[in-house]
């Protein structure tokens, strides 16, 4: 892969790529750092970057506030953001429902800065009428929906496994040929793909760059060679000079098939459940939607393997200071059915009203004039929990509170509960960010934060009632 060094001019696009320290993003930067004002984003500040060309910032993604900040001056953001590593020391809340809120404040940020296209890449999706989608799939479309959903042009490029040096996926398949001499495979490696290799995948997410003619549509991505996933294996151990059997068997379960791939293929879980859930599919590249912007002269799978092998190439990584963490924070993301299309001001209307008639005596509610929202337990007098609502960051389909006081929080200058629609408010996200209880920790866990996940279950239930 060769590094082309484009003439710096003054035009340049300026481009965020969220998701920057992960495969794609790093050998994006490698690739087109002179062509592009790249800026790169990261949770935790840069100690020493080794191309001062490139920008690095420091984002919350979890934050709105944060992400308009660092999309400043963007003309396009490249989103490469895929279920991401708790940021705090519980998390409470499933993969789709945290990369659907992380989608929608970026998209939220990226309309506020008026930045004129996001490019998403996702994975390719089954084409059989009337199948059900994994999770793992299912959660990268509405993330495609939810990018797509304001002023910013989306251009979704839906990819196969990308091959190429140092890359998750195709290290799982060169680890499972490398640690087993007979691989005995589940029946889904019969299921039928069109992989892709790095090089191919880069020049496509460049041309689509500011190109206006892929404004607002989904590319799907692959080389033409359609082939098995076991046939994969077989080329990889070829290609890696390694005599291996390979045959199926049609024994294996999903729970034995994520064990045995997350094992021998040295993957953690978070990588191997949904990729191993959305192989089940055949997963080809559509005519209708299949990438025409340029002629691209497709590496093979096997020539993609050679090259994967082959690379000489040593990517420059930056370091990064230590992250400042407060201790036992809490994140909490559960979703609502909105069938009724109710605005997030009034779910949050309607939880500060039910949670006191829910626990009748247990607790009581009241307004302050100033606009807080206080929790009493029984009769006490001293504030359970304490709400300020933020009226200059909430609008009628997302309303947010600062955490602000009460004998349940150890620490009032961090933590914030919001109300939110997403997809067009077909769902209602509510979320607990950064909260730091006051309890011990191990009785916190087994206590309050089971508690919370029951309230807001019911929560949900009656929610569903006024709406049925």
């Amino acid at each position: 892969m060769e590094l082309t060094d484009q003439p710096i001019t003054v035009s340049k696009p300026t481009i965020a790529i969220a998701g920057a320290g992960g495969y794609v993003g790093r050998w994006f930067i490698y690739q087109f750092r002179h062509k592009y004002n790249i800026i790169a984003l990261s949770r935790k500040k840069v100690k020493d970057n080794p191309y001062p060309e490139v920008t690095w910032k420091q984002v919350e993604l979890y934050s709105i506030s944060s992400t308009v900040e660092v999309l400043k001056g963007v003309d396009v953001a490249i989103y490469l953001v895929h279920s991401m590593n708790a940021s705090t020391r519980l998390n409470q809340g499933s993969f789709e429902d945290t990369d659907l809120l992380l989608a929608d404040n970026f998209c939220r940020a990226a309309h506020l800065n008026k930045v004129k296209q996001i490019i998403y890449l996702g994975g390719l999706l089954p084409k059989e009428s009337g199948e059900i989608l994994s999770r793992h799939l299912r959660s990268r479309l509405e993330v495609e929906e939810t990018l797509g959903s304001m002023s910013a042009k989306l251009t979704a490029i839906r990819a196969s496994i990308i091959v190429g040096p140092g890359g998750s996926s195709f290290d799982m398949i060169k680890n499972l040929v490398k640690n087993l001499p007979v691989l005995m495979c589940p029946q889904w490696t019969e299921s039928l793909t069109q992989p892709i290799s790095l090089r191919d995948t880069l020049d496509i997410i460049d041309t689509c760059v500011a190109n206006e003619n892929v404004y607002g549509k989904a590319i799907e991505i692959g080389n033409p060679e359609v082939i098995s996933y076991r046939k994969m294996l077989e080329i990889t151990a070829e290609e890696m000079g390694k005599k291996r059997l390979v045959f199926s068997v049609p024994v294996f379960s999903l729970g034995l098939s994520k064990l045995w791939v997350g094992l021998f293929g040295e993957s953690p879980p978070q990588l191997v459940s949904p990729l191993v859930e959305s192989l089940k599919h055949t997963l080809t590249v559509s005519e209708e939607l299949k990438f025409r912007e340029m002629k691209i002269d497709y590496l093979t799978y096997k020539e993609s393997v050679r090259e994967a092998l082959d690379s000489k190439i040593t990517l420059e990584n930056p370091s990064f200071f230590p992250q400042d963490k407060i201790k036992n924070t809490v994140r909490s993301i559960q979703r609502m059915a909105n069938p009724q299309g109710n605005s997030a001001t009034w779910v949050a209307k309607r939880y500060n009203i039910w949670l006191p008639t829910f626990f009748k005596f247990w607790i009581n509610g009241e307004m302050l004039e100033t606009g807080e929202i206080v929790f009493y337990m029984l009769w006490s007098k001293k504030p359970m929990l304490q709400l300020t609502l933020i009226p200059d960051r909430s609008e009628d389909n997302r309303q947010l509170f600062y955490i602000s006081g009460g004998w349940l929080v150890k620490n009032f200058e961090h933590g914030w509960l919001e109300f939110r629609g997403v997809l067009n408010n077909k769902y209602i996200i509510t979320a607990i960010h950064e909260f730091v209880p006051r309890l011990p920790w191990l009785i916190y866990v087994n206590t309050q934060a089971k508690i919370h996940l029951w309230v807001m279950n019911r929560f949900k239930k009656y929610l569903r009632k006024r709406q049925n």
